[in-house]
């Protein structure tokens, strides 16, 4: 089994990335309603193709991580946060999340971040045990932060030194 080829995104992969964005949503872990048409550019003034890794298996993108600055503030610029991972349920299983994974911590300490954080639904148990094999540690929790498909859902605050 290849290991993924995680590379820096590029525009012409919005078509591909805005479609597995359509093809992962999941209540387990957006807050977003489902995407409906017309489906907005994966690409915007807030997060431009350098700020994603794009995972590829077999000639094809499986994943993605965006890690960007979790504030504008100067205060802050220390810190990149992952705003977004994602991966192909076909490829589930086989190492791309962790791999892509790696590959942020990589970058963002390649950018001079001390420090790398996400966001995580508390009931999203997957995600939350890769991300603390992966050395994150819960830094705090927003209890029901959100209101998803009829019930509270946490907002997890997870962290880890570069």
């Amino acid at each position: 089994m290849p290991d993924p080829y995680i590379r820096v995104a590029q525009l012409g992969d919005d078509p591909d990335l805005r479609l597995l964005d359509r093809l992962t949503w999941s209540p387990l872990h957006a807050v977003t309603p489902e995407p409906q048409p017309p489906y907005p550019p994966f690409f915007s003034g807030r997060h431009a193709p350098d700020d994603t890794l794009v995972a590829e298996l077999e000639g094809r993108v499986v994943g993605y991580v965006r890690i960007a600055f979790p504030t504008p503030l100067a205060a802050n610029a220390h810190v990149r946060q992952i705003q977004g991972l994602a991966v192909h349920d076909d490829v589930r299983g086989r190492g791309v999340g962790r791999a892509l994974i790696r590959a942020a911590v990589a970058e963002a300490r390649h950018r001079g971040a001390r420090r790398l954080t996400l966001r995580v639904l508390g009931h999203n148990t997957p995600a939350r045990r890769l991300y603390a094999s992966e050395g994150f540690v819960v830094e705090g929790v927003l209890p029901e932060e959100f209101f998803l498909q009829g019930r509270y859902v946490d907002d997890v605050l997870m962290g880890r030194p570069l």
